[in-house]
């Protein structure tokens, strides 16, 4: 066997070896199978995982940006006119979030943990100063009080009415950002503090929240199941909530939203429970996106989320009381904010019911600026972007015995909205893509293997092509050669003489036959007799 049939053979042979190979690890997913396996035990909450320590002390930064809504007209709104707004902002606030006291329960399968939340602002990000800009928007104390008298006798709110007029008390107050948001002293909160002293002399939409937290949660760390890693398993000591309805509508479902499950896949329904929003919501695929070169899934809140119960039965529970529902896009939550008639909603009630868009003027729902949603990263489920947006309003309408509602037409008035933002930062999207790659050539390491086979394959073909041409090349050679030694050979048989003895009869012994001479490459013949 010749050097190159050899190398033909030994080709052919890690070829077939390879592309065996390769095929079967492909169809079997061995490396896929166990590259996830592995995802499966290091994405994990405990003190062993490489992501326990970023869950508690989360590296990207998060930054809270607050929206007011100015009053512009109030005189013709309380005439009975339609209200005008006009959007301020942002006001920026770098939001610190670390998990402390955390305590691991039931030999580490769930873990305990605060998550207190402190603010500081930003200036290079804010449109003005909190201290000192200045808005007009809905007295909330005011309202409340006056929607929590709604059950009172008329005599009763007439009087609470005459008494707030006495005191200056307006349906509008005009306040600095600083105390909108932080906490003012009120003058109607503190008279009722005095005869009540459970009722808290101060108000603010952010007040006593910075600095403290939203519950004592209680976490599934994933070691006994990957689909459960960072699910809620208690908030403040319960499985499931009060405040609503429905059974359904009760139930905390999903993560804090700090995290979720490795190995997301496109169709899958995530759920986040939302403390500020006391229920749980869920989320749907919507895109592929990519941020800082990495891929992700975005999803988001459907239309159904916050649908009319006309249009999706689900969301009955949460009517409260039972039938007592509002339309698209808006979602009624004074049962967990002290019976005030307070209602959230997207920013400019975005996915909501005209009539809510239009009963004002100066709101612009838009999906760019409006829109919550979510980019995790599949393969690992950490959040690689996240934009929550949400909008505070409160109902205005008539009530019996306060002159000063006699003229309103009921609306959802939009008092403010917060955009809370957070990108992953530049080491952490650095160490990420690395991760993915290591991840990636792992995984498809079996198809490497048979694109070898198919090079090899290739290779193969071209030497057993050369070797089959130098064949028949030799063949050709052979037969060319052969042909003309036999050509020769037949011109070289004519009789040539021997002898230079001159032309004539041969003396031949009387009692030998005569025979021809010797020729070449010719055994010597007789000659046939005459």
């Amino acid at each position: 066997m010749t050097r190159r049939s050899c190398a033909i053979y030994a080709t052919g042979i890690v070829c077939a070896h390879l592309l065996i190979v390769g095929i079967a690890l492909v169809v079997a997913q061995v490396f896929q199978t166990m590259i996830h396996s592995r995802l499966k035990k290091e994405i994990t909450l405990t003190e062993k995982s490489q992501v326990f320590e970023s869950w508690k002390n989360p590296p990207p930064p998060v930054y809270m940006e607050y929206y007011f809504f100015n009053v512009t007209n109030p005189e013709v709104f309380l005439a009975g006119g339609k209200a005008a707004v006009k959007q301020i902002g942002p006001y920026t606030y770098r939001e610190y979030r670390p998990r402390e006291n955390v305590t691991f329960l039931e030999n580490g399968t769930k873990v305990y943990a605060l998550n207190p939340k402190s603010f500081v602002f930003v200036p290079e990000k804010s449109a003005g100063d909190p201290t000192v800009d200045i808005i007009r928007t809905v007295n909330i104390p005011f309202v409340a009080v006056m929607s929590e008298l709604n059950s009172y006798s008329f005599f009763l709110r007439t009087l609470v009415s005459m008494y707030m007029n006495s005191l200056g008390i307006d349906i509008f107050m005009t306040r600095t950002v600083h105390e909108v948001l932080w906490g003012f002293k009120d003058p109607l909160l503190t008279k009722l503090h005095s005869m009540r002293p459970e009722v808290d002399e101060y108000f603010g939409l952010m007040w006593k929240k910075n600095g403290t937290h939203e519950g004592e949660f209680v976490f599934h760390t994933g070691e006994e199941n990957y689909l459960d890693y960072g699910k809620i398993d208690t908030w403040n000591g319960l499985r499931e909530m009060s405040w609503w309805s429905s059974n359904l509508s009760n139930m905390i479902n999903g993560t804090d939203g700090a995290v979720f499950h490795p190995l997301i896949n496109r169709k899958e329904r995530l759920y986040i429970f939302a403390a500020d929003l006391c229920r749980s919501i869920h989320l749907e695929y919507v895109e592929d996106v990519e941020v800082k070169g990495i891929q992700a899934y975005r999803f988001a809140p459907p239309n159904d989320v916050l649908q009319s119960p006309k249009v999706n039965p689900y969301n009955e529970g949460f009517c409260v009381p039972a039938g007592d529902c509002l339309g698209t896009g808006v979602l009624k939550v004074s049962v967990c904010r002290e019976g005030a008639p307070i209602v959230v909603s997207f920013p400019h009630f975005y996915q909501a019911d005209p009539e809510y868009i239009n009963a004002i003027d100066g709101l612009n729902p838009n999906k760019e600026e409006h829109e919550t949603y979510l980019d995790l990263q599949p393969t690992t489920g950490v959040p690689i972007r996240a934009c929550k947006r949400a909008q505070l309003n409160i109902i205005l309408k008539r009530v019996n015995g306060f002159p000063k509602t006699k003229h309103i037409n009921e609306t959802i008035f939009p008092i403010m909205f917060v955009n809370e933002t957070a990108i992953i930062d530049d080491d952490s999207a650095s160490q990420m893509r690395t991760l993915l790659l290591i991840v990636t050539l792992v995984s498809n390491f079996p198809l490497l293997i048979v694109g070898m086979g198919i090079i090899l394959l290739l290779v193969l073909v071209v030497l057993f092509c050369r070797n089959r041409q130098k064949k028949n090349e030799v063949k050709r050679i052979d037969f060319t050669e052969a042909f003309h030694s036999f050509t020769t050979a037949k011109d070289e048989t004519a009789y040539t003489q021997v002898s230079d003895k001159p032309d004539g009869p041969p003396e031949t012994p009387a009692n030998q036959p005569m025979k021809n001479g010797s020729y070449i490459a010719m055994s010597p013949v007789e000659a046939q007799k005459c």
